[in-house]
């Protein structure tokens, strides 16, 4: 890369951006430019990110303008402008917005026409059906319609279709997804749904049984052509289990199956995709088979699993987008173990004793990594290390309080 030097601009604030940033951080040493509304914890007193506040998405417009001016204020002979998303709005975002952004940076994502069949589960359902992926037995619900057997039994799933234009409608004791027990509370949140502001259609699906342990997460990369040279499968331990936080990851060990991800290669070359692509699964052990819930249109919030256990992604975008290089595909088959809370946390509420013990063995031959982790970000910095420390005690009383 001669005279080549990486600009990461990032679209977010929380963990999914530190973890963006601390790749490019490893792999090229620059520091990133991040966006966003607030500051918070988790990018705040870094000295990996230029983190500039007050940027929102509400104002698509302004919000646009800046992203293309910022290029043009930075410039240098030779710099190459990088732009990722780093919650589902901003990629979503920034994928409605490719061409006229390309103007300025690269642009790893696929077009809007793929992005809309594939971000309302219900579309997305439709083409797992022609590509054979597995997802849960699904009933779509619209506002207006009456409670009916849906084929299946409660204990239920529900959740939006839409997640993004469901956060933008604001409520006391909102979810992420709900666990419905009978037809009286199925009632009684869609209701609460409906009466703020949401409009789209609720995704009620089968109760897969099994803890966290049994969900799956699938980070691939595509490159320019359509083509996977990466996949990561990652073995969950333990989610978040705050109301709003709900299926964020917060334990994984790296595994290997050929069967799901040879599956999953297929079908995103099958659909020409092209950058990060993320996908929720989990194991169902009443007829031995995975199921996929959704597929992200970016890089996960947990993505340092896959930087960690030696996948940099960073280093997959410029080595494709910025030195047009031809990849080889990299399938990770080595355990790894990445975590964002204490290991105390996880020795305590994973409750397969085989996964403890692997965690246990993985972190003694120092085969493990947190994402706020980053020695570089916390020597000498006092104000990140004491943040990194009240987080983690945090972490501890989130999941006493939560976690059952």
């Amino acid at each position: 890369m001669k005279n080549v030097k990486i600009q990461p601009v990032l679209v977010g604030g929380d963990i999914n951006c530190y973890s963006v940033a601390r790749a490019y951080h490893e792999a090229y040493g620059v520091k990133s430019i991040a966006f966003g509304k607030i500051r918070i914890g988790a990018t705040n007193h870094s000295k990996i990110i230029d983190y500039r506040e007050g940027t929102t998405i509400e104002d698509e417009e302004a919000f646009l303008e800046k992203l293309l001016a910022l290029p043009d204020q930075e410039a240098e002979e030779g710099k190459v402008f990088i732009i990722h998303g780093c919650k589902d709005e901003y990629a979503e975002f920034i994928i409605d917005h490719r061409d006229i952004l390309s103007t300025k940076y690269i642009v790893p994502y696929i077009g809007k026409e793929l992005k809309d069949k594939l971000i309302e589960k219900e579309s997305f359902y439709q083409i797992c059906e022609e590509y054979d992926l597995n997802y849960p037995k699904t009933h779509v619900f619209n506002k207006g319609d009456e409670v009916v057997d849906f084929g299946f039994n409660y204990p239920v799933i529900l959740k939006a279709s839409d997640s993004v234009t469901y956060f933008q409608h604001e409520f006391d004791g909102m979810k992420k997804a709900y666990v419905v027990q009978n037809a009286a509370e199925f009632k009684q949140i869609t209701d609460e749904i409906y009466s703020h502001g949401y409009e789209k259609s609720l995704i009620v699906q089968d109760f897969i049984p099994g803890d966290d342990s049994h969900m799956r997460v699938l980070t691939c990369y595509s490159d320019q052509n359509g083509k996977v040279k990466m996949m990561c499968l990652g073995h969950v331990l333990l989610e978040e289990h705050t109301p709003k936080g709900i299926g964020n990851h917060a334990a994984i060990i790296t595994e290997y199956d050929e069967e799901v991800m040879t599956k999953f290669k297929n079908f995103l070359e099958s659909i020409n995709y092209t950058g990060f692509s993320n996908f929720d699964i989990k194991y169902d052990t009443r007829d031995n088979s995975y199921k996929v819930f959704e597929i992200n249109l970016r890089q996960g919030r947990s993505n340092y699993y896959v930087t960690g256990s030696g996948n940099n992604i960073a280093e997959y975008v410029v080595k494709d987008r910025v030195e047009n290089k031809e990849l080889e595909l990299k399938i990770q088959k080595e355990p790894f173990f990445w975590r964002v809370i204490p290991r105390s946390v996880v020795y305590k509420f994973v409750k397969n004793q085989d996964l403890v013990n692997q965690c246990k063995k993985l972190a003694s031959e120092g085969k493990e990594a947190t994402s706020f982790g980053y020695k570089y970000d916390l020597s000498g910095n006092i104000k990140r290390s004491w943040y990194i420390f009240l987080y983690s005690i945090n972490q501890i009383r989130k999941f006493n309080k939560y976690c059952k």
